[in-house]
């Protein structure tokens, strides 16, 4: 990859320094100069022309492909691909399900990790004119049989490795294409199909209100128009190197694959429950990364493992995105990252893609702890509205209404949910509104701040869930008569799930019971960190559940009535880690992990603080199967042990004690 960015620098065509058009007139008053300044690249940037969206997704990529065969297009571990090997992964692809199923514009299943084989699958599903439908492989199967029913998928994109789930899954009743299996001839062309920019992309499915998910409707036209508006404003040049930390089954992961692949750019996948937190920061700085993404819950854990010896020279914009940034994050960011880094924090939607952006430079000053969401991204406008539909003054909270043509047709065969939210425009033209369902309040500069949901839609660790979706999954275990389900934030400003259970007359609430239930049917982000056991839920007086009087979660002497205190000194030390770590004042050695609340972003924590107190590394597996203090105290002497050095183990057992 040598001549890398050679050939890019070649081969950048229309380039341009000027200020992006649809920045101009937003400013953000005590921000600082990063909001006129945007982000400062190294290089010139490809402006991203609005003639460019009519054409296709697939068409879109082939154009870098054809400019840039020989770059890097993703680097993965110790793999690489370049454009031209990219494209013909996704063509040979692309041919296997146009062969079974033909364009038909139908919803295609992938059932694969968040890996190079996912992506170019991705891209196949749409070069063959096709919808792709992603199907997490960590989901419970009950989830996945679920979407793959109501997407009514016609065949499933898989690989050896989930081969069997796939199997379970399509029941003999719909083709399977294994991607470990396919022949890839050098002939493989592109299919040339003919794809309308209108036509739809792909359908994602979220949380849902009803108890089961909703799918989410986008064209290859809006991907476009996203991907424009990152690309113009945030300069990006063919210098940078985008990170990727979502999963392409979210909005955040496939605008951020479109990003990079839609215009030359490499890509850099990493897999933070399998890699480690602790490993993300030598990661950035190994490849260079100069755009780091993530939501803000992951970028605090990131920044817990860091010493303040890193260096990050390339790291030029740091993208917070699916909740709350607070002034906290900003001054962590000016702690550990370059002066010249800007922090840009957004809003948006699987519905709406990004419709609002704040970038932030040194001198940004906020008199609130909320970073506002700041101002419009080009063609999205923001209106403000009241309970009786009419728009708010300056200074006034009202729900946020989004006003474009770029939005979503809509939820797949839910024409009811669609026709709630998504509305004419009262003006007459071809844009429409949609009703987030965020409470807002706009300056009279135009700077927008988010105040949270209007419903019980949420957001934690950056996916949406609506907590009607777990108190169904709940009231279907017999034991719970009522339930109801909040978020909180914790001492580290994170969102919690709490869940309100009444149990039934002379039943027994288990949390791990309660726990594995959640497992087999709700992702692993929905199952709450604490449950808490009521008499009754309280009411208001119309007689609905009053959620502003639900206590906060505690741990009782009820809790700890089991409690067993450390008996070795490894096992104290991993008692005061997980009580730091968890923030809970009393930890037994027989507590588990998870029925404290524990998931994996707190796991990486411990993982490291156990690394930096005692010179052993284990991996998030570890903790997952040894979930008790006295399990995983027991791995750690174990590990050590097996280090070989009884000397080094004895010594520092002694210094345990002594400390």
């Amino acid at each position: 990859m040598e001549s890398d960015l050679v050939q890019r620098s070649q081969t950048v065509g229309k380039i341009t320094n000027q200020e992006s058009p649809f920045s101009q007139g937003q400013r953000l008053g005590g921000v600082g100069s990063a909001q006129r300044q945007r982000v400062s690249p190294s290089s010139p940037f490809v402006f991203f022309e609005q003639t460019e969206l009519e054409q296709s997704i697939g068409h879109r990529f082939e154009q870098q492909v054809d400019r840039f065969p020989h770059c890097l297009a993703i680097q993965e571990r110790d793999e690489q691909l370049t454009y031209a090997e990219l494209n013909k992964a996704a063509n040979g692809i692309a041919h296997a399900i146009f062969s079974l199923r033909g364009q038909r514009g139908e919803p295609i299943a992938l059932l694969l990790e968040n890996h190079t084989p996912a992506i170019a699958a991705l891209l196949g599903v749409l070069k063959s004119g096709n919808v792709f439908v992603p199907l997490d492989p960590s989901f419970p199967p009950s989830r996945a049989r679920y979407v793959l029913q109501d997407s009514q998928a016609s065949l499933i994109v898989t690989n050896n490795r989930n081969l069997s789930a796939a199997r379970q899954l399509a029941q003999n009743e719909l083709p399977i294409v294994n991607v470990d299996k396919l022949e890839l001839t050098c002939q493989m062309q592109n299919p040339g199909l003919p794809i309308s920019p209108d036509s739809l992309a792909w359908i994602l499915y979220t949380s849902g209100s009803t108890g089961q998910p909703k799918g989410v409707m986008q064209t290859h036209r809006n991907a476009l128009h996203f991907t424009r508006n990152y690309v113009n404003g945030w300069r990006l040049c063919q210098d940078d190197r985008l990170s990727l930390l979502f999963s392409c089954g979210v909005n955040a992961g496939v605008h951020n694959l479109f990003i990079a692949l839609l215009n030359g750019l490499p890509l850099y996948p990493f897999d933070i429950k399998k890699e480690g937190l602790p490993c993300l920061a030598e990661w950035l700085i190994k490849h260079q990364i100069t755009n780091y993404f993530s939501v803000p819950t992951v970028f605090r854990h990131f920044l817990n493992v860091l010493n303040g010896d890193q260096q990050f020279p390339k790291l030029r914009l740091i993208q917070l995105a699916g909740e709350p940034v607070f002034k906290r994050d900003l001054e962590c960011c000016r702690k550990y990252f370059p002066e010249d880094c800007v922090l840009a924090n957004r809003l948006g939607s699987t519905e709406t893609g990004t419709i609002r952006w704040c970038f932030i430079d040194r001198e940004a000053a906020f008199e609130e702890n909320v970073v506002p969401v700041g101002y419009p991204v080009e063609d999205n406008e923001i209106l403000l509205l009241d309970e009786d539909g009419k728009e708010v003054g300056f200074g006034t909270v009202g729900e946020i209404v989004v006003r474009s043509r770029h939005l979503s047709p809509g939820y797949w065969r839910r024409p009811d949910l669609t026709h709630e939210v998504f509305l004419p425009d009262p003006e007459g033209g071809d844009k429409r509104l949609y009703r987030t369902g965020d409470l807002g309040c706009m300056e009279p500069d135009g700077c927008l701040s988010c105040l949270g949901r209007k419903d019980f839609q949420v957001k934690v660790r950056g996916y949406r869930i609506e907590t009607g979706e777990i108190e169904m999954a709940l009231l279907r275990i017999p034991a719970i008569k009522e339930a109801v389900v909040v978020a909180r934030q914790d001492r580290s400003l994170d969102q919690r799930l709490i869940a309100y259970c009444v149990p039934r007359k002379n039943e027994r609430l288990s949390i791990s019971e309660l726990r594995h239930s959640l497992s087999e049917t709700l992702a692993d982000y929905m199952v709450p960190s604490a449950f808490m056991q009521l008499d009754s839920l309280p009411q208001t007086p119309n007689g609905k559940v009053d959620r502003l009087a639900l206590p906060a979660p505690v741990r009782t002497p009820k809790d700890n009535e089991n409690y067993v205190a450390p008996r070795t000194p490894v096992e104290e030390t991993q008692t005061k880690i997980w009580e730091g770590v968890l923030g809970i004042p009393q930890v037994g050695v027989e507590d588990n992990f998870f029925d404290l609340g524990g998931n994996s972003l707190i796991a990486m924590q411990i993982l490291s603080r156990t690394e930096m107190a005692l010179g052993v590394e284990l991996s998030l597996q570890d903790l997952i199967q040894s979930s008790t203090v006295a399990q995983f105290a027991a791995l750690v002497v174990e590990r050590l042990s097996g280090m070989g050095n009884e000397e080094e183990l004895l010594r520092l057992l002694d210094e345990l004690e002594g400390s």
